[in-house]
């Protein structure tokens, strides 16, 4: 299956026939900025990169260019002047609103961008570092997660449409990083390569979930709580070990499906949907579940996520909290600004580090962790199989409401992120965090995942 063709996509701005109110739908995408110094540096720059990363570069009526071989990525520039202009007067933005306009493609858009992750500390050579100023903006103030923010931030992604979602989910609804079985048990001793197909992606979902579960000691009367609710299946599975559950949404559209989920599922009367904000949450829980929720959260109000963790959760009781993360230093560097992620995908959010929830932990908290199990490969074949369902999937995109430039940035957001994991710049971990540092399983559990995490 192919990401992408070497013409360009009918629909894409530019093109006959492309979509109607795009002007209003997609301003970023459909103005091209003005040419000038920007677009020459761009244009330079690029050239600079082709020659030490490992793509080649296609240009409409000119010779191609680039280090890489036959095998190589090749982005072929349908409309090279706009493509300059856009990166020359946006940077990471510009390269992806490009893409979304149909200016340039590549058939192996994953595999590019994996090279460029590779590469992503090296791509500007040291002496122009000053020119990120010139395009690097922050996140609009209305972006911040507040109380009063975040339920539009949530509602710009998981509200977009259930059905959508079910067009690369697989049978569980899950969001998130799926474990695969790598051929050996996943707590003894490092093992291998995930062994991953469209197929064991249900499996793998639950695996994952029951990991946490059994981590948390989820099972008959336990009080449990879920910061984040999907589209339920933690829940499901929870409730069906015979727990409480509360799972808290702030998206309407996951907490309608979900409470559906529930109720075919026979568990209504054990578990509670609410769409409320995390901070205002209340009780005590046994076990509390996240499951790549903190990401939304925004470095503001880390401590006040954390904080809430400490009060809900019981004496003796356990946190699995599961994290895409980002080495610290990226971290600190981008943490202020305006990422393509942030300003279509993912508004609002910051992904953290782990010695940022390390730090989050002790300075607010009683709380520690106990044990890290990181797997990022199995991350980076999750996005795989979402992108090729999507692919297959994306014939019904118009009827459910969806145009070609949202298709484009769907199409870039899966395979940048599947490109994060590939190239290690993302990773991900499940976290067991305790406040009881005296309990025997507990400190077997570190044991354990520490030596993993060395053998790696």
């Amino acid at each position: 299956m192919s990401q992408a063709t070497d013409q360009r996509p009918p629909g894409a701005p530019g093109a006959a026939g492309s979509p109607p109110g795009a002007a209003d739908r997609w301003p970023g995408v459909m103005n091209v900025p003005p040419g000038g110094p920007r677009a020459t540096i761009a244009r330079l720059l690029l050239r600079r990169i082709a020659a030490r990363v490992r793509f080649r570069v296609a240009p409409a009526g000119g010779r191609p260019f680039g280090r890489g071989g036959p095998d190589a990525p090749v982005m072929v520039l349908h409309r090279p002047a706009d493509f300059y202009r856009r990166v020359g007067a946006g940077g990471l933005i510009g390269l992806g609103e490009s893409y979304m306009a149909g200016d340039w493609d590549c058939a192996d858009l994953t595999g590019l961008l994996t090279e460029l992750a590779r590469q992503v500390d090296r791509l500007v050579p040291q002496r122009l570092q000053w020119l990120r100023r010139a395009y690097v903006r922050r996140p609009p103030p209305g972006d911040d997660s507040s109380v009063e923010n975040a339920r539009r931030n949530i509602g710009r992604h998981y509200d977009l449409s259930n059905d959508l979602f079910a067009l690369f989910l697989d049978e569980t609804m899950t969001y998130s990083a799926a474990l695969f079985d790598e051929g050996a048990s996943f707590d003894e001793g490092a093992a291998g390569a995930p062994i991953a197909s469209a197929g064991l992606l249900a499996a793998a979902q639950r695996r994952k979930i029951d990991r946490l579960l059994d981590l948390t000691g989820v099972g008959p009367g336990s009080r449990v709580l879920e910061l984040g609710t999907g589209w339920g299946e933690l829940a499901i599975r929870a409730a069906a070990r015979g727990a409480t559950v509360l799972t808290v949404t702030l998206s309407a559209e996951q907490r309608a499906l979900a409470q559906r989920r529930i109720a075919e599922a026979g568990l209504a009367d054990s578990v509670t949907v609410q769409l409320t904000d995390y901070r205002r949450v209340q009780g005590q829980y046994d076990a509390i579940l996240s499951v790549e929720m903190i990401e939304a959260v925004g470095e503001r109000y880390w401590p006040a996520y954390f904080t809430a963790l400490d009060g809900l959760l019981a004496p003796g009781g356990r946190i699995g909290l599961q994290s895409i993360t980002m080495p610290h230093q990226r971290m600190m560097a981008t943490r202020h600004t305006l990422t393509w992620i942030l300003k279509y995908v993912f508004p609002g959010g910051l992904i953290p580090s782990v010695t940022a929830i390390e730090r989050n932990l002790a300075a607010c908290t009683t709380l520690r962790v106990a044990g890290r199990r990181d797997f990022g490969a199995h991350y980076a074949e999750t996005l795989r199989i979402w992108r090729e369902r999507f692919c297959d999937g994306a014939g019904q995109l118009p009827g459910l409401g969806f145009d070609e430039i949202f298709r484009r940035m769907w199409l870039l957001y899966l395979c940048y992120s599947e490109a994060g994991f590939r190239s290690g710049y993302l990773g991900v971990s499940q976290f067991l965090i305790t406040r009881d540092a005296g309990d025997d399983h507990n400190n077997n559990t570190t044991t354990t995942t520490d030596r993993r995490d060395q053998a790696r």
